[in-house]
């Protein structure tokens, strides 16, 4: 019974399930990121770990590598949380993209930093209606929040609602390329309970 396992049991079963759901959110992120640069992006294998959170932070880079990070929670027939990550670096390309500017320093004005706020939503609802569609689940992002900081810091937000459910996660890291190399990262949290909605909407619980 889901109540007698931890999330790391119930992560490591169903692992392969949770991998076939990230590659099709990826794919559908890649077509979703085509469309809003208007431009043609590819798309590596995505890489699906079962990641310590404690080893995150070095996983995405290093703990002191300054990254974006958006964040969302995720509410309907299922709750929890959800984070894309990337490289400051990264983001800024994305929104000289995006914005069709020149790159024009390190630093986000209010209005870069509203259309990388966008960006991050557009791909982690790709995600989502991703999963929706295949456990026929109504599931809604919340309105995103973003961070400009170290790994360590931007993880922290997060950091508890982890220790509670157990010190495993699902990461998911995308490269997307067009003339650049992009690289993203994604944390889907789905509390205990939605873990077991998921898995018995797949018939597989």
């Amino acid at each position: 019974m889901i109540q007698d396992m931890s999330l790391d049991e119930l992560t490591a079963q169903y692992f392969d399930v949770f991998k076939e759901l990230g590659n099709i959110g990826a794919g559908n992120a890649t077509t979703a990121l085509a469309s809003l640069l208007q431009t043609k992006v590819d798309m590596k294998v995505p890489q699906v770990t079962l990641a310590e959170f404690r080893n995150l932070g070095e996983m995405i880079g290093g703990d002191d590598q300054v990254m974006v990070g958006i964040y969302l929670g995720v509410e309907g027939d299922i709750t929890g949380s959800m984070m894309f990550l990337t490289k400051k670096e990264t983001g800024k390309v994305l929104v000289n993209k995006l914005m069709m500017q020149e790159p024009d320093g390190e630093d986000f004005n209010e209005m870069e930093l509203s259309a990388m706020k966008e960006v991050g939503n557009i791909i982690c609802g790709s995600y989502l209606n991703s999963l929706s569609t295949l456990t026929n689940m109504k599931i809604y992002p919340t309105i995103p929040d973003i961070a400009i900081d170290m790994a360590t810091a931007i993880l922290s937000v997060p950091a508890i609602q982890f220790g509670i459910m157990g010190d495993k996660i699902l990461l998911i890291q995308t490269q997307f390329t067009d003339d650049v190399e992009l690289d993203g990262f994604f944390i889907l949290i789905p509390d205990l309970d939605s873990y077991q909605k998921i898995l018995m909407s797949l018939g597989l619980s």
